[in-house]
């Protein structure tokens, strides 16, 4: 399959798409299951960055009702317009995780629809940066592929880039930079058919 899109081609459609992909991105909550897993690993309004937050909605937003204190890291300029009209208090900064360096650790780390956005490279990459962010003991919770690939999907009808690890390749990784890989689901059902993956800093 010839890709129309590349990872650099990703921020441009976020921006161009930002408010269109805001209204129709579901507020379902069918990432709860995981959401709730994670927040149970953290302490009692433990700091949390959310990679790639875009918006806000659905993930930021059910953080802060839980009472977590949540740092918003987007590239796109536009869709953080959204996120700080939503919670003008919040923390929501610009920067891109393929270079991210906050110099601060946080207790957890989600990247909901987001890392996935990255070349096998690069993920490798930020994986690194991602679990010098954590805290010892903090938490890291990604969206991938079911398998190693590159593939296309659709944001306001543009392509973007999605690429993954094989499950193998990122347990491997993970332990690299002294992660554990606690829980990995393909296709979750109850999650759009999401794969999910989550592990935790030793």
């Amino acid at each position: 399959m010839t890709l129309r899109a590349s990872p650099g081609t990703t921020a441009g459609v976020y921006d161009r798409q930002a408010r269109a992909y805001d209204a129709s991105r579901s507020r379902a909550l069918f990432e709860a299951g995981w959401l709730q897993r994670f927040a149970a690993t953290l302490p009692p309004g433990g700091r949390v960055l959310d990679l790639g937050c875009g918006a806000g909605e659905p993930i930021a937003g059910w953080l802060m009702a839980g009472g977590f204190a949540v740092t918003g890291v987007d590239l796109s300029v536009p869709m953080l317009e959204i996120a700080r009209a939503r919670w003008p208090g919040g923390d929501w900064r610009r920067a891109d995780m393929r270079a991210l360096d906050l110099g601060e650790t946080f207790d957890g780390i989600v990247a909901w629809d987001s890392f996935f956005h990255l070349a096998p490279d690069a993920q490798r990459a930020c994986i690194a940066r991602m679990a010098r962010h954590l805290a010892p003991g903090g938490t890291l919770l990604l969206t991938v592929g079911p398998d190693a690939g590159e593939a296309e999907g659709h944001v306001g009808g543009e392509p973007v880039y999605h690429a993954s690890l094989s499950p193998a390749g990122y347990a491997t990784c993970l332990e690299e930079n002294g992660l554990r890989l606690t829980g990995f689901l393909a296709e979750d059902p109850d999650t759009d058919r999401h794969s999910v993956l989550m592990a935790r800093k030793i």
